[in-house]
């Protein structure tokens, strides 16, 4: 009896060490290697929600570096504190697309690079509350006026990367306010040496893509470019709030 009660104590003493370990202590592979991936932004989850497209995940060749997640911008202000993902309408998405298999065509190792696409009508206010009263405020458009084409996920603030991932030099750097970085004196500017000619045909090349594509550039932002009018947007299109 005795030998009987140690044998049984012994049995189930090894039926407990190989029970498994509950779900929630397993670590899984993509941790161990190092594979997983960042959770997206709140601000992220709603544009999802209200049908907008993520470049990174339409077109992950596109390169996305938003120029408002950090303070090195015109307002000198972080305004995308929330948001870490490029967003568009999925038309303009659409266009995008199409210009960047237009860039590869013409040149296989350039790449688009987004700087901004849609924004929040709640940051388009942060922004316009930074320069409103200062020369900068004709550069940014009025919320209470509509907003503009990027509060509808239908513009889009880009350049171009080279063979070596450096943005090819435009005159200008991106959010650079004053007449070098208009498009309708590029002839001049390069004769008066403001910019440089392989500077200019690098914004035509810009330019060439995103039109054929469909998009329209902004006169006074060669990094701007507008999917439809502003009409047409608030005639069809639903803002972003």
């Amino acid at each position: 009896m005795k030998y009987a009660i140690l044998i049984y104590a012994l049995l189930s003493f090894c039926a407990c060490r190989q029970q498994p370990r509950p779900a929630q202590d397993v670590v899984s592979t993509d941790s161990i290697v190092g594979n997983t991936l960042p959770a997206k932004s709140r601000t992220a989850y709603y544009l999802d929600s209200l049908g907008f497209v993520n470049i990174a995940e339409a077109d992950s060749s596109i390169a996305i570096e938003l120029m408002y997640t950090h303070a090195d911008n015109f307002t000198g202000q972080v305004l995308y504190e929330g948001l870490h993902e490029a967003y568009l309408h999925p038309e303009a998405m659409e266009s995008l697309s199409k210009a960047q298999r237009l860039l590869k065509e013409l040149h296989p190792a350039y790449s688009l690079i987004v700087y901004d696409a849609a924004r929040p009508m709640s940051v388009q206010q942060r922004m316009w509350s930074v320069v409103k009263g200062m020369s900068k405020y004709i550069y940014v458009s009025n919320p209470t006026h509509g907003g503009g084409l990027h509060n509808y996920g239908l513009a889009v603030d880009l350049s171009i990367l080279n063979e070596q991932g450096r943005p090819l030099p435009m005159g200008t750097p991106v959010d650079y306010f004053g007449k070098e970085a208009h498009i309708t004196q590029e002839e001049e500017l390069v004769r008066s040496g403001r910019i440089t000619a392989q500077e200019r045909n690098n914004r035509l090349l810009l330019r060439q893509v995103m039109k054929e594509a469909g998009f329209r550039p902004l006169p006074n932002e060669w990094w701007h470019f507008n999917r439809y009018s502003r009409q047409t947007a608030k005639e069809k299109y639903p803002i972003i709030p």
